[in-house]
């Protein structure tokens, strides 16, 4: 198990990145996310739990504007970005980082990292703080980004957003698909967005290890619902945590 050395970051988390209000979202008129309500404070990592199939990718793609919400708000610091087109919420600053890191495999990854100018849109793109946190990437810009390693690939999907000037990043099942030694590394990683770059985490995991040395808090969904607060530290022996995920 990984050890948990996250920061306390209740002092210096001032202020509300994201504002959850009651959202409802799906696919037609299937109802996946059923009334969330949630918020999240500048500075702080969210880990969010859960079995497969309860609505935790979904919530991420309503974030993102990939989903329409069905009822309820979303608020990014002081905007309602409920209706905002995707591409208007990565321009105001959310970063989000797929499950299977959705990177174009038969793309350099120089190319990759060009689409993370999209994110932010303040000021000029941020090369060089993605090579100062993945320095491999600056040694295989001219390579196809579909040849690299799994983790290698989690770690250009990263950098592709870091490349613009994100304030919120959403990362779905960073640790899957990646051998045990490398998601210790991605665990790294995600501190190091928090407390070097400034950034907010929210991110969907089931690797509890990751969560427990990464997160400050922790929730869980079933059925589309909030349903459990754990803190990560609990996890390991949480019966919440057994029941929901079937531990």
């Amino acid at each position: 198990m990984m050890a948990s050395d996250a920061p306390a970051t209740s002092a210096r988390m001032a202020g509300t990145v994201l504002s959850v209000e009651a959202l409802c979202a799906g696919y037609g008129r299937v109802r996946i996310i059923q009334g969330v309500t949630l918020d999240v404070k500048n500075g702080e990592i969210l880990a969010i739990i859960g079995r497969n199939g309860v609505g935790k990718s979904t919530f991420l793609k309503t974030l993102i504007g990939a989903i329409s919400p069905m009822s309820g708000r979303i608020g990014f610091k002081d905007q309602d970005i409920s209706v905002m087109p995707p591409s208007r919420r990565a321009r105001l600053g959310i970063g989000y980082v797929p499950q299977g890191r959705g990177i174009f495999a038969r793309m350099s990854v120089a190319d990759n990292l060009l689409m993370g100018e999209r994110v932010g849109g303040k000021g000029v793109p941020n090369y060089e703080r993605v090579f100062q946190f993945f320095p491999i990437l600056k040694e295989r810009l001219g390579q196809k980004a579909g040849s690299l390693s799994g983790g290698e690939q989690q770690q250009l999907s990263i950098g592709r957003i870091l490349v613009g000037h994100p304030e919120l990043i959403l990362l779905d099942e960073p640790s899957e698909g990646i051998q045990p030694n490398i998601v210790q590394a991605i665990g790294r990683i995600i501190r190091r967005l928090r407390d070097e770059a400034q950034l907010t985490v929210v991110m969907v995991e089931q690797n509890l290890d990751l969560i427990q040395a990464t997160a400050d808090r922790c929730i869980v969904i079933d059925k589309g619902l909030v349903v459990a607060e754990i803190s990560p530290s609990d996890l390991a022996n949480s019966e919440s945590a057994r029941r929901y995920l079937a531990l």
